[in-house]
């Protein structure tokens, strides 16, 4: 069977995240990697996904054209007030911050949320709280 391409929506969704689209168990899924942060863990540098992602999807589309939207990133400490003030004021949900892995440096913590919206509304509004992220580079 062959994998599903993203549609033009899924595409588009993804762009405006600066990630790459896929369509994953059937759900338009973009992801991208936080390359500037370069920690280590029990004292090696780890270069994995698994430690710097930032993943987002919609699925459930309603006739209103409204989705369920999902994401995921990971943050630093000193981030995760302003990108959380920032996706609050925009109407998304926080709904889970803590860390993935122990011995970790820089401490690396991760941050859910969700919302019924738009995808590209949400992608827009979820742009916009990367804002507060930094982009110079962080290594452990």
């Amino acid at each position: 069977m062959q994998p599903r391409q993203p549609s033009a929506l899924c595409r588009q969704f993804a762009k405006l995240l600066g990630a790459t689209p896929a369509v994953i168990n059937g759900v338009c899924t973009a992801t991208n990697a936080r390359t500037n942060l370069v920690p280590k863990v029990l004292g090696r540098k780890a270069g994995s996904f698994m430690y710097v992602p930032q993943a987002y999807s919609y699925e459930n589309m309603d006739r209103q054209g409204r989705a369920l939207c999902l994401g995921e990133t990971v943050i630093l400490q000193s981030e995760l007030q302003p990108y959380i003030s920032r996706l609050r004021r925009h109407g998304i949900k926080v709904t889970a911050v803590h860390n993935h892995w122990l011995f970790d440096s820089p401490r690396l913590m991760y941050i859910h949320y969700e919302t019924i919206a738009n995808p590209l509304d949400f992608a827009k509004k979820v742009r916009d709280a990367n804002r507060v992220l930094t982009s110079r580079n962080i290594r452990g």
